[in-house]
Formats: C-alpha cells, sequence, structure tokens
C-alpha cells in the first residue's frame, strides 16, 4: 500500500483545524493509516505541523493568486481574497495558533511573501482613497488573519454558518477599512 502524502495532510489539517490538540495517533486514525507509518513519514508533531505549514502556505498563494488582487477595487479584490481563502481557513486558523511557526529565525519566508502581498492590496486600497489612512496597511493585514481565524473557529463550532462565513469577514473587514467621510 503506498502512502498518499496529500491525503494524510489534508486529513490531519481537517482534524487539527477542529481540535488543535489531537495526538498523532488520532491524526493517523483519521487519515487512516498506522501510527508507525505516520511517524515514518513525518518525525514528531512538530514535523507534521511544519509539512501542514507547507500546505497552508501552498494554498494562501493560490488564493492570492485566484483572488487577482490587482483587478477591480480593493474592497472587491477583499471580496474575492477571502472567498479565496474560505476552502483552507480552517487550516490557517490552526496555523495561526502554532506559535513555533512565527517565532525565532527558522520562519518561513512564505509567510512574508504573503504578508507583502495583502499589505500591497490594503496599501492600494488606501492609495485610491478607498481604505482609511489612519491604519495602517500592516494592521489591516493583521486583522484579516484575525478575522479568518475567528470566522473559520466560529464555523467549525456551528456558532456561524458556512454559507455567511465570506459575507461576514469581508463586509466586517471593510467596515472598518472604508474611508468615510468626515461630515458624516
Amino acid at each position: 500500500m503506498s502512502f498518499d502524502r496529500d491525503h494524510v495532510l489534508r486529513a490531519a489539517a481537517d482534524l487539527l483545524a477542529r481540535k488543535a490538540t489531537a495526538t498523532m495517533e488520532e491524526v493517523a486514525r483519521s487519515a487512516g493509516v498506522s501510527r508507525a507509518t505516520l511517524n515514518r513519514h513525518f518525525a514528531g508533531r512538530d514535523a507534521l505541523v511544519r509539512a501542514l505549514e507547507e500546505l497552508g502556505i501552498a494554498e494562501c498563494e493560490a488564493a492570492l493568486e485566484a483572488a487577482r488582487l490587482e483587478e477591480g477595487s480593493a474592497a472587491d479584490a477583499v471580496r474575492r481574497l477571502v472567498r479565496e481563502l474560505e476552502p483552507c481557513a480552517g487550516l490557517l486558523a490552526f496555523l495561526y495558533s502554532e506559535n513555533q511557526l512565527f517565532e525565532g529565525e527558522e520562519q518561513n519566508a512564505g509567510w512574508s511573501r504573503i504578508d507583502e502581498r495583502l499589505t500591497a492590496l490594503f496599501r492600494r486600497g488606501q492609495e485610491s482613497g478607498e481604505f482609511r489612512i489612519d491604519l495602517s496597511a500592516a494592521w489591516l493585514t493583521e486583522a484579516s488573519y484575525g478575522l479568518l481565524t475567528a470566522g473559520s473557529w466560529a464555523v467549525t463550532e456551528g456558532r456561524v454558518a458556512r454559507n455567511d462565513f465570506t459575507r461576514m469577514i469581508a463586509e466586517l473587514l471593510l467596515g472598518g477599512a472604508l474611508r468615510r467621510d468626515d461630515a458624516s
């Protein structure tokens, strides 16, 4: 029987998005492999988390491309991006809570590439006059991660309908980011 790495990673991502404290035994069971097989391919939780990080970065970068961030208004680009990120939001929520991924010199350069693209989108919205300039583009980027994570957790816990995810995240983010006339 051959080892399907992609299947195992996706099963692990699905489980860990719902239960971040799942054991390697639980991950193996959810992927339909033995713990020994899982350990042969991922020597412990850290190795598994690092492999999931690579998957998460790849999915984020694919979503960034699919969202066509340079096209149309910045607000519309944000809405497209949230829609494209929705399928991997659970994995991102899990990764967002894994502090070791964001500490020290071993931080994956993929996160910086993603940050740069998001920050550029928010900066474009500020330069076009769509978005507030009193909130930094870097802060809007961080806020978008936080909202994606919170939205994913709310859907996973059944507090929010999956069909509402994109609208809720995009509209709350944009409601705070959109520039308003002082006269209103």
